[in-house]
C-alpha cells in the first residue's frame, strides 16, 4: 500500500494538540472531560465538505435524506448527546490555519452503543474505521491509501501500526528525525477495552504491559511533525486531567430483567470458576490484575506478537516511558507475556468478546464448541440487535467472502479462520453443565 507525503502529513494532523484547555475553577476530571468533548484538541484533517460529500463513495445515486443519520449508520457511529454541530460522536468541528474543518477524536473508538443506549467509554463495536478514513480523504481529493490498515474487520481497530508510524519519525527525546525503519505488522484486530475498567487495573491494555497510572502513554498521539518536543511535553497536565476523567466513567447497568434466583446460583459458579482471574464483585470486590500466559489462555496471539521488538525498544528508550511513579522509578513497560484477564464490570455491554472481538456472546465464551466460525451481523445497536438470552450480539452464519467481494462488504464478515481473528482458547466454561452456564450467564448480567 502506498501513500503520498502530503497524505501522511494530513493524517498526522489528526494527532496534533491545540493549546492547553485547563480551567482552574474546574476539577481535574471536569477539565479532562472538556479536553475530550468540548474543545477540539486537534486541527482539522478534513473539510466539512468532505463530510457532506462522503455519500458519493457509497454507490448511491443521490444524497440520502436525513443524511446525518445515514452517515452514522454507514460507518457505525453514534449520535452525540450534546451539541456537536451535527456531527456524530468521534468527529468534531475544528479550526486550523485554513479555517474550519472536521477532525476525529477519542470518542470515535471509545464511544459505543448497546441495546439502544449510547455509552461513553465503551469500545465502538460497530465502527468501520477503514472506510471512514478512506472515504473522507477521497471526498477531499486526497489519496485514500495509507501505509497500513486501520481495521481488517468491522468493529475492530489496529492500535499498533499507527503507533509505529508515529514513532518512526522521532528520536528518544521526541526530536524529529528521518524515518528509522520500524516495521509494520499485519492482520491486527483489537477491541478497545472499556474505560471504566481502568479504575480497577494496575496495568492496562490487552497485554498488561503498561502501568495503568501512566499519563504519558496516551501522549504518543501527539507525535505530529507540527509539535515540537517542548510542545508535547508541556501537555502532560492536560493528559493527567483526561486520566482523572476516565477514572470517573461508570459501567452501564443491564437493561433487561434478571432472574435473581438463577443469578444467585451463578455467583457460586463464578467464584469457583472465574474469580481467580477476573476478580470478585460487590462491597468487598477485589481484582488480581492477572496476565495469563499465552500457552495457558490459548487465544489468538497475533495482537501481542505485533508489538515487535524494534517497536518495543523504541518506546522503552523514549521520553514516554521515563515517567516516574510514586516510588521515584519509571513506570515499567514490559514485554508481552500473555493477555490480561479484564475486570468484568459491565461485561454484558462489552460484546463481542476476547481481545479481537472474535466471540459474539458470553454464551459462546462459555462454550467453545458452539462458537460460530464465519458470521456477520447488522452492526446496528438497538435493543432488537441484542441477544438477551446468550448475552451479546445477534449474528447470522454466512459464507466467507471471496476476492470479488468489495472491501467494505468483506469487513462486515468475521471469518475466524483468518490471521489475527482466531476464536480458540479460553475453554474454561466447557467443563460446566448447561444449567451451570445458564446460571452463570444470569450472574454476569448483574456485574
Amino acid at each position: 500500500m502506498t501513500t503520498t507525503p502530503l497524505r501522511g502529513l494530513l493524517w498526522l494532523l489528526v494527532l496534533s494538540l491545540s493549546p492547553s484547555l485547563s480551567a482552574a475553577e474546574k476539577s481535574p476530571a471536569e477539565r479532562g472531560r472538556d479536553a475530550l468533548f468540548v474543545h477540539a484538541m486537534n486541527p482539522p484533517i478534513w473539510s466539512r465538505k468532505a463530510y457532506d460529500d462522503a455519500w458519493k463513495r457509497w454507490g448511491a445515486k443521490e444524497k440520502p435524506a436525513d443524511y446525518d443519520r445515514a452517515f452514522r449508520e454507514h460507518y457505525g457511529l453514534h449520535e452525540a448527546p450534546f451539541d456537536n454541530k451535527g456531527l456524530p460522536l468521534g468527529l468534531q468541528e475544528s479550526r486550523g490555519l485554513l479555517g474550519k474543518g472536521v477532525v476525529n477524536n477519542c470518542l470515535l473508538c471509545h464511544a459505543g452503543s448497546v441495546a439502544g443506549e449510547t455509552v461513553i467509554g465503551l469500545g465502538n463495536a460497530s465502527l468501520d474505521l477503514q472506510s471512514l478514513f478512506e472515504d473522507l480523504s477521497a471526498a477531499d481529493g486526497m489519496s485514500p491509501d495509507f501505509p497500513f490498515q486501520f481495521s481488517v474487520v468491522r468493529g475492530t481497530i489496529d492500535p499498533v501500526n499507527p503507533l509505529t508510524f508515529l514513532m518512526n519519525l522521532r528520536d528518544d527525546d521526541l526530536k524529529l528525525r528521518p524515518a528509522r525503519g520500524l516495521g509494520y505488522s499485519r492482520d491486527i484486530a483489537s477491541d478497545p477495552p472499556a474505560w471504566w475498567q481502568l479504575k480497577r487495573k494496575k496495568t492496562r491494555d490487552w497485554t498488561g504491559d503498561i502501568d495503568a497510572r501512566s499519563t504519558r502513554v496516551d501522549m504518543i498521539n501527539l507525535l505530529t511533525p507540527l509539535n515540537s518536543p517542548a510542545t508535547i511535553k508541556k501537555q502532560e497536565g492536560v493528559f493527567a486531567d483526561i486520566s482523572a476523567f476516565l477514572l470517573t466513567v461508570a459501567a452501564p447497568k443491564y437493561p433487561f430483567p434478571i432472574d435473581g434466583e438463577r443469578a444467585g446460583r451463578g455467583k457460586v459458579v463464578f467464584e469457583a470458576t472465574c474469580a481467580k482471574c477476573h476478580g470478585t464483585y460487590g462491597p468487598n470486590a477485589s481484582y488480581p490484575n492477572r496476565v495469563v500466559p499465552f500457552e495457558t489462555i490459548g487465544t489468538d496471539r497475533t495482537l501481542a506478537d505485533s508489538l515487535r521488538p524494534d517497536l518495543r525498544a523504541a518506546i522503552r528508550k523514549s521520553w514516554f516511558t521515563q515517567e516516574l511513579g510514586p516510588d521515584g522509578k519509571p513506570f515499567a513497560f514490559t514485554d508481552p507475556a500473555g493477555y490480561q484477564a479484564p475486570p468484568l464490570d459491565g461485561v454484558w455491554a462489552t460484546a463481542p468478546y476476547f481481545h479481537n472481538s472474535s466471540v459474539p456472546t458470553l454464551s459462546h465464551v462459555l462454550d467453545s464448541k458452539a462458537r460460530p466460525k464465519v458470521y456477520t451481523r447488522s452492526y446496528r445497536t438497538g435493543k432488537e440487535d441484542y441477544d438477551a438470552e446468550k448475552v451479546g450480539l445477534k449474528t447470522a452464519p454466512c459464507e466467507a467472502p471471496d476476492e470479488k467481494t468489495s472491501a467494505i462488504e468483506r469487513r462486515k464478515v468475521y471469518d475466524t479462520t483468518r490471521p489475527g481473528r482466531g476464536n480458540g482458547g479460553h475453554t474454561y466454561g466447557d467443563k460446566l453443565t448447561g444449567e451451570e452456564r445458564t446460571d452463570l450467564l444470569e450472574y454476569l448480567k448483574t456485574l
